[in-house]
C-alpha cells in the first residue's frame, strides 16, 4: 500500500483495539508459528501524532518462514518480499476492510530491523519529551508535503536520526 496522500492525526486511543484485532486475526491463522506480534510504528506509542495505518512485526524463527507465509496467504495476505529491507517480510492484503489499515511485515527473531522497530518504539514510550517533539515535526512535514512522500520522510528525518543516535549512546 503507497501513501498517497498524507493524513497525521493527533493520538488516538482506539489504535490499541485496532491493532488487537489484528493480532487475534493473525494468532489465529498462525498459532505457534508466530513467536509474538508486535504493535510498533507511531500507532503504538501513547500521545505520539500518526498517520492512522497500524503497523505490525510478527516475529518467528527464520526456518518458519515458507510456513508463515503460506499462513497468511490462506487469510488475504500477498507476500511482496523484503522491499529492499533485510530482516523483514513486507505483506499487502485483500479482503480486509474490518480492519483498520496496516502495514505487515514478518521479521526472524534475529532480525536488524526489527530490533530497531521495538528500540525506536520503546524509546519513544519512555520519553514524553520525544514524542512531543517527533509529533510537532510529523504534523508539521504533513502540512508542508501532503502529497509527497519522500519530502514529508526527508523533513522528519532530522529527529528521527536524533533519537536513533541517542540510542547508539545506552
Amino acid at each position: 500500500m503507497r501513501t498517497k496522500h498524507i493524513l497525521v492525526l493527533p493520538y488516538d486511543e482506539k489504535w490499541k483495539q485496532e491493532f488487537i484485532e489484528i493480532k487475534n486475526e493473525l494468532e489465529a491463522a498462525l498459532g505457534n508459528l508466530a513467536i509474538s506480534i508486535e504493535h510498533v510504528g507511531s500507532t503504538s506509542v501513547e500521545g505520539l501524532a500518526a498517520k492512522p495505518i497500524i503497523d505490525i512485526d510478527v516475529v518467528v524463527k527464520p526456518d518458519d518462514l515458507q510456513a508463515v507465509i503460506k499462513a497468511l496467504s490462506g487469510i488475504g495476505y500477498i507476500h511482496e518480499g523484503n522491499l529492499g529491507i533485510e530482516g523483514r517480510e513486507a505483506f499487502a492484503y485483500e479482503g480486509k476492510e474490518h480492519l483498520q489499515t496496516h502495514h505487515l511485515y514478518v521479521c526472524p527473531e534475529d532480525s536488524k530491523e526489527l530490533k530497531r522497530h521495538l528500540m525506536f518504539r520503546d524509546y519513544l514510550r519512555e520519553n514524553p519529551g520525544a514524542v512531543i517533539e517527533y509529533s510537532n515535526i510529523k504534523l508539521e512535514a504533513a502540512k508542508l508535503y501532503p502529497e509527497d512522500i519522500e519530502k514529508y520522510i526527508e523533513y522528519k528525518s532530522p529527529v528521527i536520526e536524533k533519537i536513533y543516535k541517542e540510542l547508539a549512546l545506552r
